[in-house]
């Protein structure tokens, strides 16, 4: 087994560290919040994440998982970082990579293996990771060996799917391709596939479109049964008893650290050649104001709304890109008297407040997240109040 430091203790480098842990490695991490690595060190995970708190804890009682504020020297890195993008220029901000990668190169030797698994645009292992430390340590070029192998994992699942699911392994010499498998083959189950970098960096991306595209469908199509008085979520469930139709559930938007901002990554690398994409974007991106426009419909400006949900996706913590927080923060600019129901997390920005109370209080029910816990409102209490029910829980 291998010294592997991980650099990046978020939702998907805090579980990549605590397994590769478990699976026998002696695992570093390093985060540059110190809430984040004082959690790590007591054993603690700082998140909300299906298992993680158990293997966090397992992880650190071990000895072989503990956290710092600066990388250490290993043999191996992965680079667990965020690439966010510019909502105005749709640019990837790859300076976490940047950062990251300049971190790591003050404390190489030479013969180390470097792994990227960011979400990045195609080009960004040569040119974010190698050429970066390259600069800074001349003396390393040839020396060190580097490889892309993005995440698959999801939140509420990643400990599955980080073991279980198939991953890419994108070096760029064979060997540094095998280095590679010899690392995820430590602790995954699924196929481990070889392909160049670049093939690699595209495959991530195109499986984030292709998800952006199908929902964007979905939601264009809600868009259409509401103007049409039907109900979208039931021509779905029809249309779908096609043995070739799989049509995706519609909801608020899109949000998340990859769909809602990896297809800007192929775009603006080749804006002429991808309307579909843009279009898809486009429909995503502005369904947040339609629930806004149905609020407005439904009461003036002044009302109570219940807002149900933050989270982009259901029964996790995670904000990211959330386009419910988008369509909350649209109401209170309008004028509205919101009151935010989050059962995932214990504050954020505005007050929050139980279902009940939220719901009994309001002129204007807003269903943004289906969180499990949501179902078990009594409907009675939405009796006589305005509902915009955008992921379908309370039809």
């Amino acid at each position: 087994m291998s010294k592997v430091c991980v650099v990046g203790l978020g939702y998907m480098g805090l579980p990549m560290a605590a397994i590769l842990a478990r699976a026998g490695h002696e695992v570093v991490g390093v985060d540059i919040n110190p809430r984040v690595v004082d959690s790590v060190n007591k054993g603690e995970c700082p998140f909300a994440e299906t298992g993680m708190p158990e293997l966090v804890k397992e992880a650190h009682a071990s000895g072989r998982l503990k956290a710092v504020t600066v990388p250490e020297s290993a043999e191996i890195f992965v680079l667990s970082l965020p690439t966010p993008v510019d909502h105005t220029s749709h640019e990837a901000d790859m300076s976490y990579v940047v950062a990251g990668a300049k971190s790591v190169a003050s404390v190489l030797k030479g013969g180390e293996l470097v792994v990227l698994e960011s979400t990045s645009p195609i080009g960004a292992t040569r040119r974010d990771v190698k050429d970066v430390i390259e600069a800074l340590r001349p003396e390393l070029v040839g020396k060190v060996d580097y490889v892309f192998c993005p995440e698959r994992a999801i939140p509420g699942n990643t400990l599955k799917e980080m073991i279980g699911n198939d991953r890419l392994v994108g070096g760029l010499t064979p060997q540094a391709t095998a280095r590679g498998i010899e690392l995820y083959k430590s602790f995954c189950k699924g196929e481990l596939l070889e392909a160049s970098t670049e093939e690699a960096e595209m495959v991530k991306l195109v499986e984030n479109a292709s998800r952006d595209v199908q929902i964007a469908f979905a939601n264009e199509l809600s868009l259409v049964c509401d103007k049409l008085g039907l109900d979208v979520w039931n021509v779905i469930r029809l249309a779908n008893h096609h043995p070739r139709v799989n049509i995706l559930t519609p909801g608020p938007g899109v949000g998340g650290h990859c769909i809602a901002v990896d297809p800007w990554f192929i775009i603006n690398q080749a804006p002429e050649l991808t309307p579909l994409m843009a279009a898809a974007r486009g429909v995503n991106d502005g369904k947040p104001q339609w629930v806004v426009e149905k609020v407005k419909q439904a009461a003036p400006s002044g009302a109570k709304v219940a807002c149900l949900g933050l989270a982009y996706k259901p029964d996790v913590d995670d904000l990211r890109e959330s386009p419910s927080i988008e369509a909350v923060r649209a109401l209170v600019k309008q004028g509205y008297d919101v009151r935010v129901v989050e059962p995932h997390l214990i504050e954020w920005e505005m007050p929050l407040y139980s279902l009940e109370d939220a719901v009994k209080a309001a002129d204007v029910v807003v269903t943004l997240t289906g969180h499990s816990s949501f179902k078990a409102l009594d409907r009675s209490l939405l009796a006589g109040k305005g509902l915009v029910d955008s992921v379908g829980m309370y039809r």
